[in-house]
């Protein structure tokens, strides 16, 4: 069929597309044993990780929702894209020149390209042109608006900013020069359309790029400049296949490392704020753009910190830095910000980071902060910060007259819905304790309210939903992306294939006899080296009893067994890939064992690919692979010499066929005897 990609080309892809830095992009990794990383998946929500991947294998699996592949369909998932575009991705990424069936060349025209790619691609040789335009004489407006707030050239080169010219169509027809069509251009939301054609979107103003976690630029955010600019002060890019603005945070692509490496994020309100904060010396700062902080940015958020259940009770280390991260608003001083803190109360309780609320006193945001006291200050208000919860409470409390009883009464009357919202039991237990002494009232009384409040149903529209009252982290408002889709079918009636697979393969696993054959088939696919030494293909077709662990053996000697894996380490080693050859000959034996396979047997090889094993020095591995081997062996031996037994029980000793089952029991016990001295 014309247009499919050569599949030595897609093989390319998934070997030089490495795998931990792709999903690096999305997910903080860790290490989980040799060969082993592990991290919060990406596809559900969860506290403890469970997503593993195993580098050299090329290959990752989830073991809470039973999601996994290969680096093409990790992307394919995490992006929204079909199989042809996340490899035209991953093809890009990597250096790899594609070849089509249609003609058996290159591709001919850029056009024809993945439409993703391509729009990325617009964006990118946008943010080129806008950067370049910022040292035009017509820039001057905009280089005297960042003068005028603190930034000089190199902060402006550190965040791409850059220039969008007055007139008509600049970019529009920049970009037309570099060959993209008039339909991309729309559809990448760079050009508007009107009465008189398409125009440029953003013209004489001030951009900042908003880049995804892998750095892609995606979308823009535009400052007015003129006062004969008859738009919005910030205009920022629609919505479009690759910019979703409850799904993207500025500044997210320079903060993730130190996000991840400080175990805490810094929620800002705006572009400069971001700016400022980085430049103080708080580098773990993000924006939202044109939208509150919600669902979507919690996941990006979760992942990056690493959340964890070890931190679900919010402890507390000594330097007041909670063990499981923390997540720090800051927002203006008035009564605007102060509402954008109550949101944000409803959206901490998917966190199991301890949240914070840093509010300038005299209602100053970041940037502004950072031009009237300096550095120092914004650092200040940081450390600063309030206790979320505290915040809300008191916040509320300040819209009552606490010095009559009367307004202490009503004070209760709105504050303990509050303080019952509360998830944490032991910390709403503290939080009545310290509400009782705001407003002067007896412990026992505040706590009664509390509870009642806690027992009340809540109103629909304040967030309580009924996957909020649920048992565990609970997502809150789930966008469209694959987060969300893969939160909603979590329950048994709505699973998808590969959870219902994960889920039948674990009903064995509390067996010893499932579970041996379990580490049998792990180490077969992970180190297929040590178990072609041990014997595996060997085994007969019976060798396994639980009917999926005999359908992945049936795979793999489909496949052509471990002397297929022999003979590709032989071609490897041969054509001079030296020490990467074992590596290489076992992620490619590994791919074709996944080919091989179909539906639910797929699924459950590449969680055995990736599974981590019990034994994970080095030194050890051979040992552990024979071990595994030679007591599967043993456990087979022993049901046939029981079977044999049980034969010459039923039979007649003076029947010939007695002395063959005779001499094969002596055989068997023989074999046995060797086997046991052996191991």
């Amino acid at each position: 069929m014309a247009g499919l990609i050569r599949r030595e080309d897609i093989t390319a892809v998934r070997e030089r597309a490495k795998i931990d830095e792709i999903v690096g992009q999305h997910v903080t990794l860790r290490s989980a044993g040799v060969g082993s990383m592990k991290g919060l998946c990406p596809f559900h929500d969860e506290r403890s990780p469970s997503f593993h991947v195993r580098p050299h294998l090329g290959l990752w699996h989830c073991f809470g929702c039973g999601e996994g592949g290969d680096v093409i369909s990790f992307v394919q998932k995490i992006d929204h894209l079909s199989f042809t575009e996340a490899v035209e991705t991953l093809a890009a990424k990597a250096g790899v020149q594609l070849r089509y069936e249609d003609d058996g060349g290159p591709r001919r025209s850029p056009h024809e390209a993945g439409r993703r790619q391509r729009l990325l691609d617009a964006h990118r040789v946008a943010a080129e042109y806008f950067a370049a335009q910022l040292s035009s004489p017509e820039a001057q407006v905009a280089r005297d608006f960042l003068t005028g707030r603190g930034f000089d050239r190199a902060a402006a080169e550190t965040f791409g900013l850059g220039y969008a010219p007055k007139g008509w169509d600049n970019l529009g027809r920049h970009l037309r020069q570099k060959h993209f069509t008039s339909e991309e251009l729309t559809a990448s939301g760079l050009l508007s359309q009107g009465q008189r054609g398409s125009y440029d979107r953003f013209r004489g103003r001030l951009v900042w790029p908003i880049r995804d976690l892998a750095g892609a630029v995606v979308g823009f955010g535009a400052r007015k400049l003129y006062e004969d600019d008859p738009g919005p002060k910030y205009l920022n890019t629609p919505e479009t296949q690759i910019y979703k603005k409850s799904q993207v945070l500025y500044g997210i692509d320079l903060a993730k490392r130190a996000i991840a490496k400080n175990r805490r994020v810094v929620v800002v309100e705006g572009y400069t704020d971001v700016m400022a904060m980085h430049l103080a010396g708080v580098p773990t700062a993000v924006a939202t753009c044109g939208t509150a902080f919600g669902g979507e940015h919690i996941k990006i958020v979760r992942r990056l910190l690493g959340d964890s259940a070890s931190s679900a009770a919010g402890v507390m280390l000594s330097s007041g830095s909670a063990v499981g991260g923390e997540v720090i608003f800051t927002f203006d001083g008035d009564e605007a910000g102060q509402k954008a803190a109550l949101r944000a109360f409803d959206q901490d309780q998917q966190f199991a980071s301890q949240t914070f609320v840093a509010v300038e006193p005299s209602g100053m945001d970041p940037c502004d902060l950072r031009q009237a006291r300096g550095d120092e200050a914004v650092r200040s208000l940081v450390a600063d910060r309030e206790p979320l919860f505290q915040f809300a409470i008191r916040s509320v409390l300040q819209q009552v007259d606490l010095d009559t009883a009367e307004g202490r009464v009503n004070g209760l009357r709105v504050t303990a819905p509050v303080v019952a919202r509360i998830r944490d039991h032991a910390l709403r237990g503290e939080y009545a304790r310290e509400l009782a002494g705001w407003l002067g009232m007896d412990e026992s009384s505040v706590r009664q309210a509390v509870n009642r409040a806690a027992r009340a149903p809540r109103p629909a529209d304040d967030g309580g939903t009924r996957r909020d009252r649920r048992p565990g982290p609970g997502p809150g408002p789930s966008g469209g992306g694959p987060q969300g889709r893969a939160q909603d079918g979590a329950g048994d009636q709505d699973a998808a294939p590969a959870a219902a697979a994960a889920r039948a393969a674990a009903r064995y696993r509390d067996d010893p006899v499932a579970r041996l054959e379990r580490q049998v088939l792990e180490v077969v696919l992970q180190l297929p080296q040590h178990a072609l030494e041990a014997g595996f293909d060997d085994l007969g077709a019976d060798t396994f009893v639980v009917p999926a662990h005999r359908a992945v053996h049936d795979v793999i000697r489909a496949a052509g067994g471990l002397a297929r894996f022999g003979e590709l380490a032989e071609q490897l080693s041969a054509s001079g890939a030296g020490s990467s050859a074992a590596d290489r000959a076992t992620a490619t034996w590994a791919e074709q064992v996944r080919e091989a396979a179909d539906g639910p047997v797929s699924t459950l090889i590449t969680e055995l690919a990736v599974a981590p094993l019990p034994q994970d020095r080095p030194e050890e591995l051979g040992g552990y692979a024979r071990g595994v081997l030679v007591a599967l062996l043993r456990m087979g031996m022993t049901r046939q010499v029981a079977d044999v037994k049980g034969r010459l029980q039923r039979m007649d000793p003076n029947d010939p066929a007695y002395g063959e089952a005779f001499t094969e029991l002596v055989r068997l016990e023989e074999r046995r005897r060797l086997l046991n001295e052996s191991a």
